[in-house]
């Protein structure tokens, strides 16, 4: 259904006659009105419920990365800055290639954290942290925030 909304999009350049941004926008959200208009003639239901939870994570996302930026930058104005920065496992509950990949980039583009490896069996991920003094905490904000939305949205 995304890729009958992008040709929606598409057509509603075409008809009005303007490629521009703001205009492909415009159609995207035309074409999103339309097909939660006939959503039980064409079974898209689907479509909008994965629609929010792709939504959620992304919110989310933007959230721990304002948060981090402002703990990782609130360290290091610190004169006495105490850290303890390691490497630790985390066990994966997401199997899927394209869910551990977009784990990892999750975790790598949040302040603070970095993917460093994946196990070959694909079931851990190892993270370096700047601070891993409650390596707990840190692998329950990750199974409870990214991991479980990653897998609400995708699953």
């Amino acid at each position: 259904m995304f890729l009958v909304n992008i040709l929606l999009a598409v057509d509603w350049a075409f008809v009005s006659g303007s490629f521009s941004a703001l205009n492909l926008a415009l159609g995207f959200a035309l074409g999103s009105i339309a097909l939660w208009v006939i959503r039980g003639q064409v079974a898209t239901e689907g479509y909008f419920s994965r629609t929010r939870r792709v939504a959620s994570l992304a919110l989310l996302f933007f959230y721990e990365l304002f948060m981090s930026a402002v703990k990782v930058a609130t360290t290091v104005m610190k004169p006495d800055m105490q850290l303890k920065p390691g490497i630790f496992d985390y066990p994966l509950q997401v199997d899927r290639d394209f869910e551990i990949v977009l784990l990892a980039n999750m975790i790598t583009l949040t302040p603070g954290t970095l993917s460093v490896d994946v196990s070959e069996d694909r079931s851990t991920l190892y993270i370096h942290a700047l601070d891993c003094s409650d390596v707990e905490a840190t692998r329950r904000d990750i199974a409870e925030g990214f991991e479980r939305k990653i897998m609400e949205a995708f699953r």
